[in-house]
Order: structure tokens, then C-alpha cells, then sequence
């Protein structure tokens, strides 16, 4: 005879999928339980026999189930520079990367400075495999815009105090203060390309009149002052006005004290460091030449000991990548200077660091930490995302620590596949991906289907209130008052 048809109720209880046999990891623990998942998010997390039926089991037996990466710094390129990444690459070389959420900054063409250029950069990510959220740009020339690109749906804004890719100009620090007090009443991150602008152009340009176009000049451009005095001043202003602060890719071990003094201060301010400052070194630029081009600069073996430290005392928050990629032919040139900067990440980053949980630099739960729930609560996401919760979003990677391999940028999703990790052996890898509950890689392939599955998540849970301090001394206060 056969089973009976299945009633409402009982269809209620039947779970998509029940991951089974695997570890699970959160940012403090690591057991022994199944997980089963329903309608896009985690819906119970126990024992074996405590799980629902499920339309498919997952065995994870010998692996590690973890929340998926969030990661706070990625460039797509899309729209305005499509031969170097798209969002359909990039987004697919996070999905094999383990990484569930990208937040995408603004230097594409055009800014992201308008809400009309929000609308064309939301419609690109329409083919997102994962889930998303904008950096709108805080410039000197669209201050009157901020507020509009909040209504439009940023998740946070990027302010870049020092030149990049794009040639945004770097805003005086009139028009930054200006911007801190406007995002300030709405409790979103800004998030610091921190490093002094006036001094780099300065010291490139005596570099160049000296004939200076070997990789090393790129570094020498750049000392680690320029970006201590962008994080000391960025948190002057954010404590002025309660403006929350985010400072991207720390390179130097010289950052670390005005971010120590800023922290102890009660100034909101995280930061994030990546892979390549924690693994490279001045050697890279005899090795690698232009490829290792990168802003701001892979540092002196002495910072990378200090970023270390500075990952191990909780000083930095979390791990980034930075991911920038760029054509091969804008990547090798002969003079530094004309070679174009960053590099592909996304996709690399999570071997890369497992094989330092290997060797012991950090713990499976500091790596959770600090790319996951950490990123999500900096920005809005805690605890629909980050974490491994009944009702969380079931965005979630499972890895198997035995997994060797090399990095092979031949094989890398993103279009500009640059990447001076190419060769680089690894011991830690992730083999499925799921954003909402849904695969977007299995068995280390990219789910193509999923295409389009990423979503915009802006600041889908609350932060604490904001905090706007000294708002009697604001440009708006003081363009309202009247005397008399």
C-alpha cells in the first residue's frame, strides 16, 4: 500500500535539507550537531533523531559547517569597467570562495555618488549568485546626496581619503567632517580608504622625476605615515560627531596605536586587515614586480608580525580582501606606475586563511569571528546573517580541513584572475556554498542555475540607535541659525 498523502501539518515540518554528520562552528564553539534548513533559513539545529524529515539530506560527515564569509570590501567593476569583473564573475568567485555576502564599493563608472547611479549599479547586481549590499560614495561634490542614497538603499557609504583605482578625488577634511555629521543621524558605516592623499601624490611625483619606476617606488611612495595620520584624524572626526567608522585593508603595524587610542576612547570604530598584508612581504615585489601592485601597499616583513598580533589581540576585526581585479595586461607592465591596483580575492581568501588555522595562527572560531559575525554586526546584518541561529538566514559554507590543493588563477571565476597567490599550496577549502538556503556551489562547482539568486540586503536588522554628537556645531546647525 502506498504512504498517505502528506497533510498540511506534517508538510510544515519537512525541512528542504538537513545537513548531517558535519561540526558545526560558531564564534566561540565547535560541536558535533545537525542542521536543518527551510524556506531559505536555519530552522533547527540539534541532535541526529531531533531533526525534522527532510526532500534531501546533505552528509558533512569529517567536515566543518561554518556561516558563510561576509565580505566587507569587494570591487565588481560593474557598471563602466566590465573587461576587469561583472557581477555575475565576481559574485560566482564568492560563491566558490565561501563567501555569502559582498559588500560592493563605489568606484565604478559612474560613482555610486547618486541615486541614479545606485539604480544602474542595483540593476547590474541583478545577476548576483550572492547576497549584496552598496557602498554609497561620500565626496565633496555630492554631500547634498547622502541622505537620498540612504532612501535609495546603500548599506553603508565609502569615503576615499587617499587616490585609487577611478581617480575619485580625495574630499578635504571640511567636506569629510560634513559627511560624518549627515550619516552620523542615521547610525550607517563609513568606511576609510585611509591614507593621506596630499603626501602619496607628493612623494610619487619626486619619485617619477627621479626615474623612479621599479615596483619598490610604489612602496616607498607610500610610508606607513600617510596612513596613521588618515586613522587618527578619521577618528578625531568620527568621536566629534558620533559618525560610526569602518577603516579598510590596515597594512601597517603603525595604524594599530591611533586605532588602540580610538578604540579605548569609546570611538565606533572596526577595521579589517587582508590576506595579502598577513602573508606577503617586501619580497613580493622582487618576485611578483607589478602584480603585487596594490593600494595601500604590501608592507616590510615587520608589519606583517604586527598585523598578526594585532588579528590575535582582537585589535583588528575582521578579514577582508580587497578583491580588485584588473585585465592581465593592466596588471604586468614594465613601470610601476602605469600597472593598475589590487588584485582578485574573493575566491581565495578562505583557503588561504584555513591553511593559517592549520598552522595554527588562529582558531576555526577567531576565523568565524572575523569573517563573519564580526562583519555583521558592523554593519547592520547581526543575526539574520553571521552566524548559525534558528531563523538566521541560511547562508552558510561547509569546508573540509584535509582538502590540498594549490591556487590556480586559470581556474578562479573572476574575470580578472590575477593573483599573486597563483601556486600557493593550501590546506582548508570549502566544497559547498548556500545563500538562503539555496546551493550556489556544490562539490566545488559553481550551481549556475543559482545565477541571480543574490539579494540586496542593506541594513536588514538594527543597529543600535544613533549616536550624532556635537550637532549645535554641525554645517546644517550653523547655516540654520540666526542671530538675534
Amino acid at each position: 500500500m502506498g504512504r498517505a498523502l502528506i497533510s498540511p501539518q506534517e508538510t510544515f515540518m519537512i525541512a528542504d535539507y538537513v545537513i548531517t554528520g558535519g561540526t558545526l562552528v560558531s564564534d566561540t564553539a565547535v560541536f558535533a550537531a545537525d542542521i536543518a534548513i527551510k524556506d531559505g533559513v536555519i530552522f533547527a539545529i540539534g541532535a541526529p533523531d531531533a531533526m525534522p524529515e527532510a526532500r534531501e539530506t546533505v552528509d558533512a560527515s569529517g567536515k566543518y559547517v561554518l556561516p558563510g564569509a561576509i565580505d566587507a570590501h569587494v570591487h565588481f567593476r560593474e557598471p563602466g569597467y566590465v573587461h576587469k569583473e561583472t557581477w555575475e564573475t565576481g559574485s560566482a568567485s564568492a560563491a566558490m570562495g565561501g563567501v555569502t555576502t559582498v559588500f560592493e564599493m563605489p568606484n565604478t563608472n559612474p560613482p555610486t555618488g547618486t541615486p541614479e547611479a545606485l539604480a544602474l549599479k542595483l540593476k547590474a547586481a541583478e545577476a548576483s549568485y550572492v547576497d549584496f549590499g552598496i557602498y554609497g560614495l561620500l565626496g565633496e561634490d555630492n554631500l547634498d546626496q547622502l541622505e537620498a542614497l540612504i532612501e535609495g538603499g546603500v548599506a553603508a557609504f565609502k569615503c576615499f581619503m587617499g587616490n585609487t583605482f577611478g581617480n575619485l578625488p580625495s574630499p578635504p577634511t571640511g567636506a569629510i567632517l560634513e559627511g560624518f555629521e549627515i550619516v552620523a543621524k542615521h547610525g550607517y558605516r563609513i568606511a576609510l580608504h585611509a591614507e593621506n592623499a596630499s603626501i602619496m601624490a607628493r612623494r610619487q611625483t619626486k619619485l617619477r622625476e627621479a626615474g623612479r619606476n621599479d615596483p619598490l617606488a610604489h612602496l616607498h611612495a607610500r610610508p606607513p605615515v600617510v596612513a596613521v595620520e588618515a586613522v587618527a584624524r578619521a577618528a578625531i572626526l568620527a568621536e566629534w560627531t558620533g559618525a560610526r567608522i569602518h577603516v579598510l585593508h590596515v597594512s601597517s603595524g603603525d595604524e594599530l596605536r591611533p586605532l588602540r587610542e580610538a578604540k579605548a576612547r569609546g570611538v565606533d570604530i572596526t577595521a579589517e586587515t587582508c590576506p595579502h598584508y598577513l602573508l606577503l612581504d617586501e619580497t613580493a615585489y622582487t618576485d611578483k614586480k607589478s602584480l603585487i601592485r596594490v593600494n595601500p601597499p604590501v608592507r616590510e616583513k615587520t608589519h606583517q608580525n604586527q598585523l598578526w598580533a594585532a588579528v590575535q589581540d582582537r585589535t583588528i576585526d575582521m578579514i577582508a580582501t580587497d578583491h580588485a581585479p584588473h585585465s592581465h595586461e593592466e596588471k604586468h607592465r614594465d613601470e610601476i606606475w602605469v600597472a593598475d591596483c589590487g588584485f582578485t580575492g574573493v575566491e581565495t581568501q578562505m583557503p588561504l586563511m584555513l591553511s593559517q588555522v592549520r598552522e595554527g595562527r588562529l582558531s576555526l572560531t577567531d576565523y568565524v569571528r572575523m569573517t563573519s559575525l564580526a562583519p555583521a554586526k558592523a554593519f547592520g546584518l547581526y543575526p539574520r546573517k553571521g552566524a548559525l541561529l534558528p531563523g538566521s538566514d541560511a547562508d552558510l559554507v561547509v569546508i573540509d580541513m584535509e582538502h590540498e590543493a594549490s591556487i590556480d588563477s586559470g581556474l578562479l571565476q573572476s574575470k580578472g584572475a590575477s593573483t599573486p597567490f597563483h601556486a600557493h599550496p593550501i590546506k582548508g577549502a570549502p566544497i559547498h556554498t548556500m545563500v538562503r538556503g539555496r546551493f550556489v556551489m556544490r562539490d566545488q562547482a559553481l550551481v549556475t542555475e543559482a545565477k541571480g539568486h543574490g539579494k540586496n540586503v542593506r541594513r536588514i536588522q538594527q543597529m543600535p540607535a544613533p549616536a550624532p554628537r556635537n550637532v549645535e556645531t554641525t554645517t546644517q546647525a550653523i547655516l540654520a541659525y540666526r542671530p538675534g
